[in-house]
């Protein structure tokens, strides 16, 4: 069951629903909602997702890398999440200032899982958040050589009604386009070649209805 959203903004747009509960194996989870215009926050990849055996995914608006950490890199940033655990106050929602539109939402799910939604600029928090807006911050920019542009062997495919500008395609997948509007629908990829994905939506005439399309990259094990 997926957790209950926290009202926080990035980029204008409300961040989507955490996906990371439902990724066999998810240590650390950091989400914002991308800056691209007309994106769709709903259904952008995960920023940062580490797994237990070391497996790492940076995401972008649209695309997923995946590369794997040497034990001890990894272990360096679940130390830095346990020191999070320990700031004294530390909640479900804390605000570093500045920027209020901008917003991250950090799950740590070793121990007892852990949901932070940070509001604002991790440059302007004050000392006693410093472990947070630092382990944020390194989290947003996560570079590491292994990391390989990662083929999904699926999507989740969503609709909601709405006219986007320009033309727009035929629905071509296996599910009713009214399963996709109730909930996001697990498509093999094959099915979503040519297809923007990720975050972008792409406009889908069905009979006299119009709807945005997206195709969200799952991360191995992963469900809708």
């Amino acid at each position: 069951m997926r957790r209950a959203l926290l009202a926080a903004l990035v980029a204008g747009s409300a961040i989507g629903p955490l996906h990371a509960g439902e990724i066999p194996g998810a240590v650390i989870v950091l989400e914002t909602a991308p800056g691209t215009p007309g994106s769709d926050p709903s259904s952008a990849p995960p920023r940062f997702v580490l797994l237990k055996d070391g497996q790492v995914f940076v995401s972008g608006t649209t695309l997923v890398e995946a590369g794997r950490l040497e034990k001890g890199d990894a272990q360096a940033i679940v130390k830095r999440a346990s020191a999070v655990r320990k700031l004294p106050g530390i909640g479900a929602a804390v605000v570093f200032g500045g920027a209020p539109e901008r917003a991250v939402r950090l799950a740590l799910f070793e121990d007892d899982p852990l949901e932070i939604t940070a509001t604002g600029d991790p440059a302007n928090a004050p000392a006693a958040l410093a472990p947070l807006a630092s382990l944020v911050s390194d989290l947003l920019r996560f570079h590491h050589p292994s990391l390989k542009p990662y083929s999904p062997t699926s999507y989740a495919v969503r609709a909601r009604e709405a006219k986007l500008t320009g033309g727009c395609r035929s629905w071509a997948f296996g599910v009713p386009i009214a399963d996709a509007v109730a909930g996001p629908r697990a498509v093999p990829a094959l099915d979503a070649v040519s297809w923007p994905t990720g975050a972008m939506p792409a406009s889908v005439c069905v009979d006299d209805r119009r709807y945005a399309v997206t195709l969200r990259p799952l991360l191995p094990g992963e469900h809708p």
